[in-house]
């Protein structure tokens, strides 16, 4: 029986091969396939659409593209990595002798095994990318370039999942899905979005969650622009990225600094025992910085192991499969499941009898925690929830104050509940 980090890391290979862009057949072909998991509406925004300050550009797909030497013999080549292009190159046809050729290449001289990832979206530009090594092996002559690519009016594509809670209050989970044949910058962070929206959809959830799968910036920035109308629904958000590597975990901080989702992360993390790291927003990474723009000034944090560009492996061919594990992925699934029990489950009670200890004896609260190992501490967690039941505190209020697990504290708040003795 495979675990769920082993299905994430198997749905991460699956997508790898994929050429992904901003817009584009790779983005369609990697959204059928999540479909294949979660069901997924999927939204195309057509070329020369306003949104907000931006546009959405022509659409960009490509068939085949190599540089050939003198021989025939293909010394790069798309076939054998989507890396090995530069992102939006224009198409071209020539035949050209190295020394011009060389503007066009791109490498990593530091680490002269390793493709780099570049891209040219908004500036009509053609490249390659390759090895350092290959480079320093081509014996100067002409070499044929070849980049059978389009860009041509057409759409950008996006994707939502949906699942249903007992309040319209939303929750939103957000991933890019434009970067080719990178496994921990956005594929592991898409595994874990989809299997997470699997467990949740195993429940009633009490928010709604929304989970966004989009090209990164001009793809937010669109869903923004369609959402904006109902943004107000959106009462704490999550971006997920760089979720597979075997680094600590890191959770940046929304815009606001003091948003729910940030002091649910802090309190999950720092009572997990996990190692980790806390930062402050920047208004640079991922899309956090759109859905934190000041016009819509979301509670929206991110939450990443070894964050973008914190590792010599970001943006290269070395960012592959075997970069990431399951066992990371398991654990950043982990943490966005205590983090979102958390925040399904804080609520703020009014006391129904305030004036004085009400007598638990008799109704049964004391009796119902005989058999449990830790009857001493949902006893306290009870007197706790009593005591701080003033229409003021949330549970994750009793919880920090009391020094007391969560969930022990929120099974505490049902049980009393039930008792009529606190009402929501």
């Amino acid at each position: 029986m495979t675990t769920p980090g082993e299905e994430m890391h198997a749905l991460v290979e699956r997508l790898y091969p994929l050429c992904r862009s901003i817009t584009g057949d790779g983005v369609r072909a990697t959204l059928d396939i999540v479909g294949e998991y979660i069901p997924l509406q999927v939204h195309e925004v057509p070329t020369g659409t306003r949104v907000l300050d931006w546009t959405v550009p022509q659409e960009w797909n490509i068939r085949d593209a190599y540089v050939a030497d003198a021989s025939g013999r293909r010394v790069v080549d798309f076939a054998a990595s989507s890396l090995h292009v530069l992102g939006y190159s224009v198409p071209v046809a020539a035949t050209l002798p190295l020394s011009e050729l060389r503007g066009h290449l791109h490498t990593l001289p530091e680490h002269p095994s390793w493709v780099p990832y570049r891209t040219s979206y908004y500036t009509p530009e053609w490249g390659f990318c390759l090895a350092q090594e290959t480079l320093d092996a081509l014996p100067d002559g002409d070499y044929e370039v070849r980049i059978d690519s389009t860009l041509a009016d057409g759409h950008l594509t996006y994707a939502e999942h949906v699942v249903p809670g007992e309040v319209a209050d939303e929750v939103i989970v957000s991933c890019h899905v434009c970067h080719p044949s990178l496994a921990n910058d956005n594929l592991a962070g898409v595994a874990v979005a989809v299997h997470l929206a699997r467990e949740l959809a195993e429940r009633t959830p009490y928010h709604t969650y929304r989970f966004v799968f989009a090209p990164g910036t001009i793809g937010a920035i669109t869903w923004l622009a369609r959402n904006a109308e109902r943004i107000d629904r959106v009462k704490h958000g999550l971006v997920l990225a760089c979720a597979g590597d075997r680094g600590r975990l890191t959770y940046k901080r929304s815009r606001r600094g003091d948003a729910e989702i940030d002091r649910v992360m802090r309190y999950v993390l720092e009572t997990s025992g996990r190692p980790h790291h806390i930062k402050e927003f920047t208004p640079y990474g991922y899309d956090e910085r759109q859905y934190c723009s000041p016009g819509f000034d979301l509670g929206v944090g991110s939450l990443s192991r070894t964050p973008y560009a914190g590792y010599p492996e970001y943006h290269t061919s070395a960012d592959n499969p075997d970069f990431v594990s399951p066992e990371a992925m398991e654990d950043t699934l982990a943490v966005c499941r205590e983090a979102f029990a958390v925040l399904d489950r804080d609520r703020r009670y009014l006391n129904l009898s305030p004036y004085g200890e009400p007598q638990l004896g008799r109704r049964g609260l004391y009796d119902s925690l005989g058999g449990r190992s830790d009857a001493k501490q949902a006893q306290m967690a009870m007197l706790w929830v009593l005591s701080l039941s003033d229409g003021e505190h949330g549970l994750l209020d009793v919880a920090e104050r009391a020094g007391l697990p969560f969930g022990t504290v929120a099974d505490a708040a049902d049980a009393l509940r039930a008792a009529g003795l606190i009402k929501a």
